[in-house]
């Protein structure tokens, strides 16, 4: 029987209604996978070995078994029960699942380098620890230029000032900002350009990027899952609100489902052998009109919504693939 570790936020602040990794979860456990759930401070090297204090995990049955998980009425940690925790080398594991948010800050990268000699005593990590490291979700994107808008990575404002002078119509984003956070579209003779240059590099201390405005955001920032280097075959394109410029759900976007276009899939065709040979399983790519805008690795989300849209079980086809 499969064994399944999932590294994550502590459980009872997930959203229940929408969140991933409880779609994954359910999956594993309708598959008849055993299932471990730990968190990044659960995480130790003892006797040499990395190990974990590991505690079983169980949904219960009617959240479970429910057609439709977000309609079932859960009431406060009524929806799982957490066996007592056990330390564990994660060797024993089959699988260990990184689930955790971001802030990619230190404690992220060390975490990623305890997965990644787990990973050496021969559990599979999903997704692999090394390329969590390498591949910064802005940055990862620009190793497909023929995909991207245009753009520019820099710290120093003069470079950046040209990019905008350029271009006129500019969005400027820290390279570790998440949900939306500290992205700003800065528009022809803005007078507010200097400042902002000034507050996202912290004083040109810090590398951002700078990529031309795409009009099409008012039709959705288009968020495609990549399961094994394929694409799930819809999009959730996330809508901004009123008067925003940002499609992020955290920022108040709203999600539609759409089939994916023939440019889409051919996006998705560039990445996705590099994501295979990274090690990369589950990934989603963001896509505004026909352009590649970020590629996130560490904790895609958005399965929930594409499911209840469509009838899919994307995580489903995800632990069918790991446990192949």
């Amino acid at each position: 029987m499969t064994k399944i570790a999932f590294l994550m936020d502590p459980i009872e602040t997930v959203a229940i209604k929408k969140d991933s990794t409880l779609a994954m979860i359910r999956a594993a456990q309708m598959r008849g996978m055993d299932v471990y759930y730990c968190r990044q401070e659960d995480l130790v090297i003892s006797d040499n070995r990395v190990c974990a204090y590991l505690s079983r995990l169980a949904l219960v049955s009617h959240f479970a078994e429910a057609l439709d998980p977000a309609s079932v009425n859960t009431g406060e940690d009524s929806w799982f029960t957490l066996a007592s925790e056990e330390l564990m080398p994660l060797s024993t594991m089959d699988i260990v699942m990184m689930r955790k948010d971001p802030p990619f800050d230190m404690e992220y990268i060390y975490t990623t380098y305890l997965l990644e000699r787990a990973e050496s005593e021969g559990v599979r990590v999903v997704n692999r620890p090394g390329s969590l490291r390498d591949c910064n979700e802005k940055l990862f994107a620009t190793a497909f230029p023929e995909c991207c808008p245009p753009l520019v990575v820099s710290r120093r404002l003069d470079v950046l000032k040209k990019f905008h002078a350029e271009h006129k119509n500019v969005v400027f984003k820290k390279l570790d900002g998440m949900g939306g956070a500290s992205i700003f579209r800065i528009m022809e003779s803005d007078p507010n350009l200097s400042v902002v240059l000034e507050t996202l590099t912290d004083g040109g201390r810090e590398q951002i990027m700078g990529q031309v405005y795409l009009p099409e955001i008012v039709d959705g920032d288009k968020r495609i899952l990549i399961v094994n280097g394929e694409p799930v075959p819809f999009a959730l394109a996330r809508i901004p609100s009123a008067g925003e410029t940002r499609g992020n759900l955290a920022a108040g976007g709203r999600g539609e489902g759409r089939p994916l276009t023939d440019r889409d899939r051919w996006i998705a065709e560039q990445v996705g052998p590099e994501l295979v040979r990274r090690g990369l399983n589950f990934v989603g790519i963001d896509v505004i009109g026909d352009y590649l805008t970020e590629i996130n690795v560490t904790c895609p989300t958005c399965i929930r919504e594409l499911d209840a849209q469509f009838g899919l079980d994307i995580a489903g086809d995800l632990m069918d693939s790991l446990a192949s």
